[in-house]
């Protein structure tokens, strides 16, 4: 259950990412108040999740997660210059992300 709580604050962490530029500075009214619930919502559950898992792996599968999707939600819907090389390292961080969780967890 904690791996999941890490998964979902590291899709809210996209959200509060794309949010934070969607609101210009904090410019915008709408994308602010997303960018913080966004990051409430990401920031409590990675709290949570570490009552029971180690903060290494935690910490970079949810900022793995975050920084990937991120980079991968700006190709797709913002315009975001698209190559070979941000593909394959986009990969290697979710990669070493993963690496890094089964690397010898105690919990």
């Amino acid at each position: 259950m904690a791996w999941l709580l890490v998964v979902v604050a590291g899709i809210l962490e996209t959200g509060f990412a794309v949010c934070l530029k969607l609101s210009h500075g904090f410019t915008r009214l709408w994308p602010t108040v997303a960018f913080c619930a966004f990051a409430l919502g990401s920031f409590g559950l990675l709290t949570l999740s570490l009552k029971k898992l180690d903060v290494g792996p935690a910490y970079a599968v949810w900022t793995g997660l975050g920084a990937a999707g991120t980079a991968l939600y700006g190709m797709v819907f913002l315009g975001d210059v698209v190559s070979t090389l941000k593909i394959v390292s986009i990969t290697l961080v979710i990669a070493g992300a993963i690496g890094l969780q089964f690397s010898g967890s105690a919990h």
